[in-house]
């Protein structure tokens, strides 16, 4: 059936709308998660500490396969406000972490809709919808996140890759850097471990017929994902206490960009994702304690 759509201001009821969802933290989709990110897999086992991020691989959306839209999410109207707009694309995350996540332990997210903001920009008309979630374990809160998810409209014929957000900045001399280069087998093994349907990330003809992209569009989880373990690795200890990104532009696969880093004087991290002409795909900013939400 089809989206029940909604004017902006009559979605003012889907604010504070929860959902509740249980999930394992499964030794093999960690070990699955870290052969993706080219880690030895058997690393890790049973009672070890999940890595900071890796968590985004649980909570998978289990709608079924009845209840998908045309662009292989789940049609909104049920948790999700019934937005009026087609395109949805993940505009970033700010995430608060409490406590180690046990590999093997049982977890628990609550999500609430806190936001609905409509808004008008160079790609024309959007809207924002913020969702705030809580995970927990054994009854307590392990980290807190807040996604922001951005509705856009239609693409018009011809019209190719949406404008770019922003204009290339200068960025300072990293401390410590990377090539990135997503191939779609990693689009295939991303969008499988999270079960992610967006055809985005995987049908070449929908991406560039019916949203007007150049190519599949790399998912914006992975360059958080990967900006993860940059940060992790620049940070005394190797552990996250905060981390937030917010994506700029699409990256396309099988297109070499790079990953920076830059430690601040107070030890926090700067972080970048760029693509193939040096523009800014994420920017991303990491601490080793959780301080407030940023």
């Amino acid at each position: 059936m089809p989206d029940t759509h909604a004017q902006p201001g009559e979605m003012a009821g889907w604010i504070g709308r929860q959902e509740v969802l249980e999930d394992e933290v499964a030794l093999p989709i960690v070990r699955r998660l870290a052969a993706l990110l080219d880690q030895d897999p058997l690393r890790y086992r049973r009672g070890d500490a999940l890595p900071e991020g890796w968590h985004s691989v649980f909570f998978a959306p289990i709608a079924r396969q009845s209840q998908l839209g045309p662009d292989g999410h789940a049609r909104k109207g049920d948790f999700l406000p019934p937005v009026p707009l087609p395109r949805r694309m993940f505009a970033g995350r700010r995430l608060r972490y409490l406590a180690p996540i046990t590999i093997g332990a049982e977890i628990r997210r609550i999500s609430t809709i806190g936001a609905i903001t409509p808004k008008t920009g160079r790609t024309g008309q959007m809207i924002f919808v913020r969702v705030d979630h809580v995970v927990e374990m054994d009854g307590r809160p392990v980290l807190t996140e807040v996604q922001d998810i951005v509705y856009r409209e239609e693409a018009k014929p011809g019209a190719g890759a949406p404008p770019k957000a922003e204009a290339q900045v200068e960025l300072p001399p990293p401390d410590d850097s990377q090539v990135y280069a997503p191939e779609t087998t990693h689009l295939f093994r991303y969008s499988a471990l999270t079960y992610n349907g967006h055809r985005i990330h995987y049908d070449q003809p929908y991406t560039t017929q019916e949203e007007g992209y150049p190519g599949l569009v790399v998912n914006g989880g992975l360059h958080a994902l990967f900006l993860h373990e940059m940060a992790r690795r620049n940070l005394p200890g190797g552990q996250l206490g905060r981390f937030s990104v917010r994506n700029v532009n699409p990256f396309f696969v099988n297109r070499v960009g790079e990953l920076r880093c830059k430690r601040a004087e107070d030890g926090t991290l700067q972080l970048w994702a760029l693509n193939e002409a040096a523009k800014v795909v994420a920017q991303a900013e990491a601490a080793a304690e959780p301080g407030e939400m940023v």
